[in-house]
């Protein structure tokens, strides 16, 4: 069935994230929105054909002599964003982890939880007993309920299986529920997650099998964008984060990681494999900031986690941002640390407790978003020619979107060309 042209007219304030300089954004043009006022999005076939005012649109003649045949939305002024890239997502497990949840609130901390055998291990059982099929279904059901908080871009992570055949069947989960659902999927294979309880004492033996078993088979089946590694403290080290990048290297995948969230890891070392993100990103040494700063690597906050986790430190985002670092905000979803589909929450976080201001929220949420999943030609800014992905939300002002927490504000999603949701009367 063809779609009809979809026009959106009466926008508020439409956030364009339109930039003329080529790269992901950093410094002062975090900042820079493009907003326009009283605007217009004309979309078709799943792209967006133009962008500019509601009278300049309402005054086009191919618009005057097709307007029968378009589907029109009146915003009614509200603020409409770029759909939000979530660059960093845990979307395959099968329960919640509720019996961390209350002993953290019981003053344990994440690596004792996980010394008694909760955190990542205690998601394993559940993942490798689950079928294909319900693990389908539980992305499938997330992938939705990230679309109602706006987001339509998301990265699919792997990492509750840890062994080849779960890993397998959590790969094939995110491909079978991304072809469900009309936005965009990027799958990440993280076998290096944590060393399994059946490999204790023998983290080598386990890379071994991540980069010799595992990988080559994610490889073969195209599976995976991206390779990604928790490197830290209980995880894995640096030495065998790079050999885990190598072996990605080899087959052909991209790379990214969990970096610097429990305890500080030189990152300059690892710049040499071009990693499209370093995420969490708590603990960074200054000397890294430069290098940092002069590649195409985006720093990735996740600042739902260190809410959750309770802590009182979150990442220092302004001093990545001075220094010049390309930074995104992700929600993190995941069942252990930070279980929440709400970007704008992420948003929030990010303003009141890293002081991003609600401008960099919003960008880091999109285009900084788009350039971490290597998307930014497709996603993350309203231009022609990009995929016609939007957010409508019930509010008058774009700072709005990051001032309101623990409500979702988001009224109309817009994936592909396709509206889902329901403006209010």
């Amino acid at each position: 069935m063809k779609l009809k042209p979809l026009l959106l007219v009466n926008i508020g304030q439409l956030a364009t994230l339109r930039y003329s300089t080529p790269g992901p954004r950093r410094g002062s043009s975090l900042s820079e929105l493009g907003i326009i006022e009283n605007a217009a999005v004309l979309c078709s076939g799943g792209k967006i054909v133009s962008v500019g005012t509601t009278k300049e649109a309402l005054r086009d003649p191919w618009l005057k002599k097709n307007r029968k045949k378009i589907t029109e939305i009146d915003c009614g002024g509200r603020v409409v964003l770029p759909g939000f890239v979530d660059s960093h997502t845990h979307p395959v497990f099968a329960q919640p982890r509720l019996v961390d949840f209350e002993k953290r609130i019981s003053g344990a901390n994440y690596e004792e939880i996980a010394e008694a055998g909760g955190g990542i291990r205690s998601s394993i059982d559940g993942v490798r007993k689950a079928s294909k099929a319900e693990l389908k279904g539980k992305v499938l059901t997330a992938l939705h309920d990230l679309a109602k908080h706006g987001t339509t871009t998301v990265e699919a992570k792997s990492g509750y299986g840890l062994s080849l055949e779960s890993e397998l069947k959590s790969l094939e989960a995110i491909r079978a529920a991304a072809r469900m659902w009309p936005g965009t999927v990027a799958p990440t294979f993280l076998g290096a997650h944590v060393v399994p309880p059946e490999f204790r004492g023998r983290s080598q033996k386990y890379v071994e099998i991540v980069c010799k078993e595992m990988m080559p088979a994610v490889a073969k089946r195209k599976l995976a964008s991206f390779v990604d590694v928790f490197c830290d403290r209980g995880a894995f080290s640096a030495e065998e984060t790079a050999q885990i990048f190598q072996a990605a290297e080899k087959h052909g995948l991209a790379v990214r990681a969990h970096m610097g969230q429990l305890s500080e890891t030189r990152i300059a070392p690892f710049l040499k494999f071009r990693p499209a993100s370093l995420d969490h990103m708590d603990h960074v040494n200054e000397a890294d900031l430069p290098a940092l700063a002069h590649s195409d690597v985006v720093a990735t906050f996740v600042p739902g986690a260190n809410y959750f986790l309770g802590l009182s430190r979150y990442p220092d985002a302004r001093r990545l941002i001075e220094a010049g670092v390309a930074v995104a905000v992700a929600t993190d979803y995941n069942p252990g640390s930070s279980p929440t589909f709400s970007m704008p929450m992420a948003m929030s976080l990010a303003c009141t407790q890293m002081r991003m201001s609600p401008a960099e929220a919003i960008a880091a949420t999109t285009i900084n978003g788009a350039w971490a999943l290597r998307l930014a030609d497709r996603k993350g800014s309203v231009e022609a020619g990009k995929d016609a992905d939007l957010a409508v939300f019930d509010v008058r002002d774009y700072r709005e979107i990051s001032y309101w927490f623990g409500v979702n504000r988001c009224v109309l999603t817009i994936v592909s060309g396709v509206a889902s949701g329901q403006l209010p009367a």
